[in-house]
């Protein structure tokens, strides 16, 4: 597929995917979930080695400061259900993906924007971040995930608040309610998010995609947590990683992991 919104840079097993519509300050279209669609659902599973991604958006001003209202104008109730649904399987692709994804926050996380930053499983954000779900001054609702991750990172009574007034919240508002991992100086965000996937980049690869399956299991309808636990660490030990990591800790030396 040839990504006409997309920018993709990859460094030592790290991606950066860059949302490209700046002028439109990197708004959700729906050539723009399509996009995001087949890269998740099928580029970047069969890209090794892949340790990580980090998703930001183009420019200074914008994470993504939302979905593009002018494609919603036409919208009916059938219409609006398709809408929703195809972003949300979107933004699941991100939250399931079995590598770490970081969004690098670097400006207006509005509606779709604030939506997909949460569906990616770690947040890095610039002092100049702004956070919200404004759809209720269009009088629509989120329909990507919104009403249902928000309250999951800052409880129900302040999720309600947040949805229920459209209000915007700051970076450091943003780390205190525990949206965000961190607050960095503006244009240090992709920096950031960089040295955490480095880190996380040092531990076992089958470990790390187990952990992200363990704990998306909490948030799934129907789904024992720790029964997924139970499956998912007994997965682990059966890993060349896993004796690997063990002959390296008596050993006191560093691992090497293969991912096996």
């Amino acid at each position: 597929m040839t990504y006409n919104n997309l920018q993709i840079e990859e460094e030592g097993g790290i991606l950066l995917l860059t949302i490209q519509r700046e002028k439109a300050l990197n708004a959700l279209n729906q050539e723009t979930m399509r996009e995001l669609e087949h890269f998740f659902g099928e580029d970047a599973p069969g890209r090794d080695p892949l340790r990580g991604i980090i998703l930001t958006g183009a420019g200074s001003k914008a994470f993504v400061a939302g979905a593009d209202i002018k494609e919603f104008l036409d919208l009916d109730a059938e219409a609006g259900r398709r809408m929703a649904k195809h972003g949300q399987e979107v933004f699941f692709l991100i939250e399931r993906f079995t590598r770490p994804v970081i969004a690098a926050v670097n400006g207006f996380a509005l509606g779709g924007g604030c939506e997909l930053a949460m569906a990616c499983h770690l947040r890095i954000a610039g002092e100049h971040a702004r956070f919200g779900q404004p759809e209720v001054n269009l009088g629509i609702i989120p329909g990507f995930g919104g009403t249902q991750r928000l309250i999951r990172y800052v409880g129900r009574t302040k999720g309600l608040e947040l949805l229920l007034t459209g209000d915007m919240i700051d970076a450091q508002e943003a780390h205190r309610l525990g949206l965000v991992n961190a607050v960095v100086a503006p244009g240090k965000e992709v920096e950031a998010a960089r040295t955490l996937l480095s880190k996380i980049a040092g531990k076992g690869p089958v470990a790390v995609a187990k952990v992200i399956e363990a704990v998306n299991a909490v948030f799934e309808d129907g789904t024992d947590g720790f029964s997924r636990e139970v499956e998912a660490f007994g997965a682990t030990t059966g890993t060349e990683d896993f004796k690997e990591g063990a002959a390296a800790f008596i050993a006191k030396r560093k691992p090497d992991f293969k991912g096996k």
